[in-house]
């Protein structure tokens, strides 16, 4: 399972120019599955998102996890598992199947919620997503639930 982790002042998703998706201040994650993805990634995943200390205290350093007002918006991209091993077209032969995917998204969205307090929101699995961001820092991370010392 892989995150790419973005602090961000807001951002905002829609679907066909709808809105589907919005958070204040908070973190904007791009999460994708691989086919040999389970239950201890997820947990492994939230926790580590929850925890993460991106966020600054008051003398400016970043030493603070997420907040219970900060917001989370979470978007499935399964490009986060593309290899350019060979040549210039991605291959994605290690992301999950769709099925699989769409299934774990929506588990990690609910163990999300159910782990923290402030506003949990996502995009919608399989659809062309508009992303709208402002980042803030820049401050951005990548997790990989098989690669923990990356």
């Amino acid at each position: 399972m892989r995150a790419f982790l973005r602090r961000v002042n807001h951002a905002v998703v829609s679907v066909d120019r709808i809105e589907v998706g919005k958070i204040e201040h908070g973190l904007l994650v791009f999460l994708a599955f691989q086919k040999e993805d389970r239950e201890e990634d997820l947990d492994w995943l939230c926790r580590k998102i929850l925890g993460v200390q991106l966020f600054d205290d008051e003398n400016g350093q970043m030493k603070l996890p997420i907040s219970p007002e900060m917001g989370i918006l979470v978007i499935s991209q399964f490009t986060l598992y593309g290899n350019l091993k060979k040549g210039f077209r991605p291959s994605f032969h290690r992301a999950a199947s769709s099925s699989f995917a769409k299934n774990k998204y929506y588990d990690f969205v609910d163990s999300l919620k159910s782990l923290f307090k402030g506003k949990v929101e996502k995009g919608i699995f399989g659809e062309e997503m508009s992303i709208l961001a402002e980042d803030f820092g820049p401050a951005s991370l990548w997790l990989d639930s098989k690669d923990k010392d990356y």
